[in-house]
């Protein structure tokens, strides 16, 4: 038995689906499935039941998924003092973070936050946005790091949650650069329609880039060619030069900067939106507590 087997199924048992499942472990799907029922050959019975959809856990699997959480923690933790590395302190902060936030902006908001608040032993989850938003509400995470809009809002109005606005991020088009200039400039013609890279139907920013193009200057002459959920996914398809793509502006910086990449749009093709972070008040622990008290005073309520 393989540990990435477990890791497999956990992703699985948290998705609901082998398709994005697989996306998020970066294996095929056939690749993936064949890695699931190595497992429950292993184990000798049905982990998943495959007779709904849905993808729904068995009794078994249920059971399980509990005891692979155990296993590959029991797992984790004696490699580090193997290795002679202390394991996470009892204060630590569990972060539930979108994807994109994970990659973009997560590490040097830390890095600024540690740099007056001290050293923070913390945690990360990383999900979409759906997931990382019900992560927080049942309990699963200390702390909530968002995108806001007010077309698509975080729906969290009890008084129990507050939120700080830590900044803006922008989704913008953008196109690999030829001598400068984006290969794909929008709005495109309707006798040569864009390469278009979009987002999946369940994700945020497909919502954000269907605002933008319904409330472009002019329409769009659009060809879709591929689809995903997950941002940085999109930032290597268009590298590759498969077509333009709504990028968060943070996460192509480097990019655009070295010249691979060109904003394939003015201003007009763009939507800003606010990054917030949320407590819930109801957690007395006291390191959220004091984290939470020095961020007040660093960023503005909302």
């Amino acid at each position: 038995m393989e540990t990435r087997w477990l890791e497999d199924f956990l992703v699985l048992a948290e998705t609901g689906s082998f398709t994005r499942a697989a996306e998020l472990r970066h294996l095929t799907q056939p690749a993936f499935s064949r890695r699931i029922k190595s497992l429950e050959s292993w184990l000798g019975a049905d982990l998943i039941d495959r007779t709904t959809y849905p993808t729904r856990l068995t009794e078994a699997g249920a059971l399980f998924r509990e005891q692979a959480v155990a296993m590959l923690s029991q797992l984790n933790t004696s490699r580090a003092l193997l290795r002679g590395l202390q394991p996470l302190a009892d204060g630590t902060l569990e972060f539930a973070v979108p994807h994109t936030l994970s990659f973009s902006f997560f590490p040097k908001w830390l890095s600024q936050a540690q740099s007056g608040y001290g050293a923070l032993p913390c945690r990360l989850q990383a999900s979409n946005v759906h997931d990382a938003l019900l992560a927080f509400v049942e309990g699963g995470s200390d702390l909530l790091m968002c995108y806001h809009h007010p077309k698509q809002p975080v729906e969290l109005t009890d008084a129990r949650y507050q939120g700080l606005k830590l900044g803006v991020e922008r989704l913008r088009p953008f196109s690999i650069a030829d001598a400068g200039r984006p290969r794909y400039p929008l709005p495109g013609s309707a006798q040569q329609p864009l390469p278009f890279l979009g987002y999946a139907s369940n994700a945020y920013f497909r919502l954000m880039s269907d605002l933008i193009l319904e409330s472009a200057p002019q329409p769009a002459k659009l060809a879709l060619r591929y689809e995903t959920d997950m941002a940085e996914g999109l930032k290597h398809m268009v590298l590759e030069g498969h077509g333009l793509a709504f990028l968060p502006e943070s996460s192509a910086r480097r990019e655009t900067q070295e010249g691979l990449l060109a904003a394939a749009g003015d201003e007009s093709w763009q939507v800003e939106m606010e990054i917030r972070l949320y407590v819930d008040q109801k957690r007395q622990r006291p390191a959220l507590q004091a984290f939470w008290h020095y961020l007040t005073r660093q960023y503005q309520a909302c």
